[in-house]
C-alpha cells in the first residue's frame, strides 16, 4: 500500500535529456547553467549532487546517502530530502539523475504540499528523468524529497544528482563539491561560535558560565560547549538516544591528528579525575588528552561550568574543569590535565554550538548561554557581557546558511541546523545585560579528585 502522504498524485513518464551539459561556475553554493533547449521561464539549470545535501529523514529506514548519492535503495519507507535555499523563484522544475540496472521503478518527488510520480525505465549510465513543476510557497530553504512507489525488481534507482530548472535571475545555494571534504562539513552543517571580549591587559585564571537547552532543540549529535580556551573546551554532547555525556578536552602543543604521533615530552598527562569519569586520547581534530562523564543531563535544566588554567612554575600549565548539575547540587570534578611546554594563563575564551552527527545535519538545535565570568589571577571577578558571532568554514563559505545568534534576556543564543535562514551575519556583536552577581564558588572545597 502507498503512503497515504502520496497518494492522489500525478505520473510523469520519463525520458533522457540528452541537452543536459551542465557548465560549473566559480561562484560557490551558486549554479550551474545550461541555456539549450529550457523551456521560457526556466532557462537556468542547477545540478545538486545529493552526496552534500541529502539526508535520510525517515527513522524506519536505515538505507543512508553516500558521497555519490543513493546508490542502495530497496526500502519503500525511504525518504531522501535534500535541502537548497533558492532566491528569487516563485516556481522550480525537478528531476532526477538516476539509473536503474534492471526492470523498472516508480518514485514520487515532493516539494511543499505538492507530489507527483515519476517512471523509471532500465538505463545503464545516469540520465534525467523529466522535470514536473511544482510551486515554491516562500524563499529560503525548500525540502525536495524522493520516496520510492513501486518497483519491478530489486531497487528503485541509484540516484546521483537532482536538477533543478530556475528562472534567468533565480539562484540556488548549496553545497556544490566534495572538494577537502566538503559533502562531510556540509551535511553536518555550520558550527557557530560566541567570541567573548574580555579586559585587557589581565591575566585570567578561571572560566564560569551556564548553559540552558530547551526540550526538542537537542538532536542526536549536538555539543553545547561552554567554555572554550586556546588550548581546549568543555561542555555537554547528545551521543545517541540512550546517552548524553559532559566532555572536557586540551589539545597537545604538538599539532597532529594522530595522538600516536605526539612525542612523550608532549603529551597531555592525567593529573586527577572524578568518579565514574573517563579519560583518554582524542585525533582527526588535533590530537591530545580527552575526558568525558557520561551523565543524563536534561533539556530545561541550567548546568554550570567552571574551568581553571594555571601554570605550574616549570613551564606547564594545569587545566582542571568542573561541572555543576542542579541534580546533584554540588561540584564535580571531571578531569585535572598537565599541558606541557604552556606557560601562560588562560585566554582565547569562547562557546560554540556543532553538530557532529552528518545525518542529523538537517535538525535543528539551539543553546542558551547565559552568566559568563572570568576570574583574574589576583582573585577578582569580570562578567563577560559582550560577544562576536563568528562561524567555521562551512558558515563562512555561504555553503549553508542555517545559523543564528543573538540576545535571549540577559543570556545569548546560538542556533544552526533545521535548514531556517539566520536573522543575523557573522562578525555582529552582541551585548546582554549584566547580572552584577559574581558567581559563589567555595575554591577550597572544590573536589581534588583522585
Amino acid at each position: 500500500m502507498r503512503d497515504q502522504l502520496y497518494s492522489s498524485v500525478k505520473r510523469v513518464k520519463a525520458v533522457v535529456l540528452l541537452f543536459v551539459v551542465p557548465i560549473l561556475l566559480g561562484c560557490a553554493g551558486n549554479t550551474q547553467v545550461s541555456g539549450q533547449n529550457q523551456e521560457e521561464g526556466f532557462k537556468k539549470e542547477v545540478v545538486v549532487p545529493l552526496g552534500g545535501n541529502t539526508y535520510q529523514t525517515n527513522p524506519e529506514s536505515n538505507e543512508s546517502i553516500t558521497t555519490e548519492g543513493i546508490q542502495q535503495w530497496s526500502n519503500v519507507k525511504s525518504i531522501f530530502s535534500t535541502f537548497v535555499k533558492v532566491t528569487g523563484a516563485d516556481s522550480v522544475k525537478v528531476s532526477a539523475k538516476a539509473t536503474l540496472s534492471s526492470a523498472n521503478s516508480t518514485i514520487a518527488i515532493t516539494v511543499g504540499g505538492s507530489t507527483k510520480e515519476v517512471e523509471l525505465s532500465e538505463s545503464d549510465s545516469y540520465v534525467a528523468t523529466e522535470a514536473p513543476v511544482f510551486p515554491i510557497e516562500k524563499e529560503g530553504y525548500v525540502q525536495i524529497d524522493i520516496k520510492g512507489v513501486d518497483k519491478t525488481g530489486t531497487n528503485f534507482a541509484k540516484v546521483r544528482d537532482l536538477i533543478l530548472h530556475i528562472p534567468e535571475q533565480a539562484s540556488v545555494t548549496y553545497i556544490e563539491n566534495n572538494e577537502e571534504n566538503n559533502f562531510y562539513w556540509g551535511r553536518r552543517g555550520p558550527s557557530v561560535h560566541l567570541q567573548h571580549k574580555l579586559p585587557e591587559n589581565t591575566d585570567f585564571e578561571w572560566f564560569y558560565s551556564e548553559i540552558t537547552v530547551r526540550k526538542g532543540e537537542d538532536p542526536v549529535g549536538s555539543y553545547f560547549m561552554a567554555n572554550g580556551f586556546s588550548e581546549g573546551y568543555f561542555g555537554i554532547q547528545v551521543n545517541s538516544e540512550q546517552e548524553r555525556r559532559v566532555l572536557f578536552s586540551v589539545w597537545s602543543p604538538y599539532n597532529t591528528d594522530n595522538p600516536d604521533d605526539i612525542p612523550a615530552d608532549e603529551r597531555i598527562q592525567l593529573l586527577a579525575k572524578g568518579d565514574g569519569v573517563e579519560a583518554g586520547e582524542f585525533g582527526n581534530e588535533g590530537s591530545g588528552g580527552q575526558s568525558y562523564w557520561v551523565f543524563p543531563w536534561k533539556p530545561g535544566n541550567t548546568y554550570k561550568f567552571l574551568n581553571r588554567v594555571k601554570p605550574d612554575g616549570e613551564g606547564n600549565t594545569i587545566n582542571t574543569a568542573y561541572f555543576y548539575a542542579p541534580e546533584l547540587g554540588e561540584w564535580k570534578l571531571i578531569v585535572s590535565f598537565l599541558r606541557p611546554k604552556t606557560d601562560k594563563w588562560m585566554t582565547g575564551i569562547y562557546s560554540f554550538l556543532e553538530n557532529f552527527a552528518a545525518s542529523n545535519g538537517y535538525k535543528k538545535r539551539k543553546g542558551y548561554y547565559g552568566n559568563q565570568w572570568v576570574r583574574d589571577k589576583e582573585g577578582s571577578w569580570h562578567e563577560i557581557t559582550g560577544i562576536t558571532f563568528t562561524g567555521d568554514k562551512i558558515a563562512n563559505s555561504g555553503f549553508r546558511v542555517d545559523f543564528s545568534s543573538g540576545v535571549d534576556g540577559k543570556r545569548f543564543y546560538l542556533r544552526n541546523g533545521g535548514f531556517e535562514v539566520g536573522e543575523v551575519t557573522l562578525q555582529t556583536e552582541f551585548n546582554r545585560d549584566a547580572t552584577g552577581t559574581p558567581p559563589d564558588i567555595a575554591f577550597d572545597s572544590l573536589p581534588k579528585g583522585q
